[in-house]
């Protein structure tokens, strides 16, 4: 097995030099040609000194930031990205605990970077990957480097409103490609359509297996999304075969009726994840794609990507649930009871994680690290890290795990305990409902419910009323035009619980 992800390209670049890897619709960049910039970047950033630190990629989503990443792993560093559409603020918080000695930039993000205050290397895209590349220098720093180094630190949110930052290795990476490409069929024939941004982990999921391959990468521009017949036509138009999306971008396609006016004729396979599918509006996506494979991904930023998975292979009742299934290979999943003690069967439990997918932890954050990142309590006999995920989750008759909830999404209402998706998962089985979102204001001790389609809130209401008991009824149904989203498409909980609905929603 490999020890550097690079050694995917260095395999795959002389091969098809000259086939397009990454493409935005507008620009692409070949294989050689990414070869080509990756050399000289990381030439560039050797020869300033760099050496297994962070090097902060400040860059607008292009098949050019792709490149940009795989230059900082060829000096020997490990690469940060940050979007230029990402708030200052945030960014701010970022290089406060990074510290970082380099920034790679383009001509859109270098004002952005010169207004943080940033003194340090500041450096253009183009000049970086027009160095000539030095085979010889690179050569020894790679003799250096072991699979257990860091290879890119992605941030999460953290719940004291600083961004954590997830450090992963090229072991764990390389890992997770390995095993996602076999369960999911990936080829030198695959076309990926990218929907996250490049700083969230989920676009593992195709740069890599893109570079294994030799297979092509779509970087689907972020106003499609808001369009879904022109991003159906984008599909269609780049013969776009494979997608693994979040959920609400596919929702967004079936809830607006986008597959009754046409249908992403090339998609062959669709992974799915980071919420519950809607049992309906999944339903529409299997009528409209019958040949289609659909599987379930689960996993944490903390695993790296995805840890466990299932293809749909039955159909599901409006009431169900589809399950996550199994863990991929080489990933071991406890569901761990009250106590720690291994869940019954039915019997709900913490999901926790094992394996060469755990990633290295929070950078510069060992407090936190080791409050997440914890000792096996099933095992006493030799030191066994876990990952606490606080997902709950059950086994069903079949054996297959099923996602419940978050921790953070059980509450307490009217002297109960109520799981908020359970009331999402009853609005959505509604014939209406395209989405919904459940959250509660505890101050006021009240569940306010926001949801898109055509049905009225008070049938809405009445619907519910005729499937969840009294003290699960939302207090508050909202009807909006779109449910706002974070950055990574998910539907965005935290501002709908501050009561934040941006114009126009």
């Amino acid at each position: 097995m490999q020890r550097n992800v690079l050694e995917y390209l260095e395999a795959t670049a002389p091969r098809l030099p000259d086939k397009v890897a990454f493409h935005n619709g507008t620009e692409g960049l070949t294989f050689g040609q990414v070869s080509r910039a990756a050399r000289g970047i990381g030439t560039f950033l050797a020869r300033k000194g760099l050496e297994r630190e962070p090097v902060v990629v400040f860059m607008e989503k292009h098949p050019k930031s792709v490149a940009a990443f795989f230059g900082v792993v060829y000096s020997g560093c490990f690469y940060v990205p940050i979007d230029e559409e990402m708030p200052l603020y945030r960014v701010e918080l970022i290089f406060q605990t990074l510290r970082p000695r380099a920034v790679l930039c383009d001509e859109k993000t270098r004002q952005a970077a010169a207004e943080l205050g940033y003194e340090g290397g500041l450096y253009g895209y183009e000049e970086a990957a027009a160095c000539q590349p030095d085979q010889g220098l690179l050569d020894s720093i790679r003799a250096g480097q072991l699979d257990t180094d860091p290879l890119y630190i992605v941030f999460t949110s953290g719940s004291t409103g600083v961004p954590k930052g997830v450090a992963a290795c090229h072991r764990s990476v390389i890992d997770y490609i390995e095993q996602l490409s076999a369960t999911l069929g990936f080829s030198e024939d695959t076309v990926f359509g990218n929907q996250t941004p490049l700083y969230f982990d989920a676009c593992l999921k195709e740069l890599y297996p893109t570079l294994k391959f030799g297979a092509t990468t779509y970087l689907i521009p972020k106003g499609l999304f808001l369009f879904p017949v022109k991003l159906v036509e984008f599909l269609n138009e780049h013969k776009i075969n494979t997608v693994c999306w979040v959920v609400s971008a596919l929702t967004m396609i079936s809830g607006l009726g986008a597959l009754k006016k046409n249908v992403p004729q090339y998609l062959h396979t669709i992974a799915f994840g980071s919420e519950v599918f809607p049992i309906r509006q999944f339903n529409l996506w299997r009528e409209a794609l019958p040949n289609a494979r659909f599987t379930n991904l689960y996993g944490p930023t903390e695993c790296t990507g995805m840890s466990c998975f299932y293809h749909v292979d039955r159909d599901f009742g409006p009431d169900e649930a589809i399950p996550i299934g199994g863990p991929f290979p080489n990933t071991g999943i406890l569901l761990l009871a009250e106590g720690d003690k291994p869940a019954a069967p039915g019997q709900v439990g913490e999901i926790c994680i094992r394996g060469t997918c755990l990633t290295m932890g929070y950078y510069r954050m060992p407090e936190k690290t080791a409050e997440c990142f914890v000792q096996n309590p099933l095992n006493d006999a030799y030191p066994e890290l876990i990952y606490r995920t606080g997902d709950l989750g059950r086994y069903n008759d079949r054996g297959e795990l099923v996602f419940v909830s978050r921790k953070d999404y059980q509450i307490k209402h009217m002297g109960h305990r109520v799981e908020l998706q359970e009331i999402e998962a009853a609005a959505s089985t509604h014939r209406s409902v395209a989405a919904a979102c459940a959250v509660f204001d505890q101050e006021k001790d009240r569940i306010r419910m926001y949801y898109t389609g055509g049905v009225e809130p008070g049938e809405l209401t009445a619907f519910l009323k005729g499937r969840l008991p009294r003290y699960m009824i939302p207090n508050r149904v909202e009807r909006l035009e779109r449910l706002p989203l974070t950055p990574n498409g998910k539907i965005d909980r935290k501002a709908l619980a501050a009561g934040q609905i941006p114009a126009g929603v």
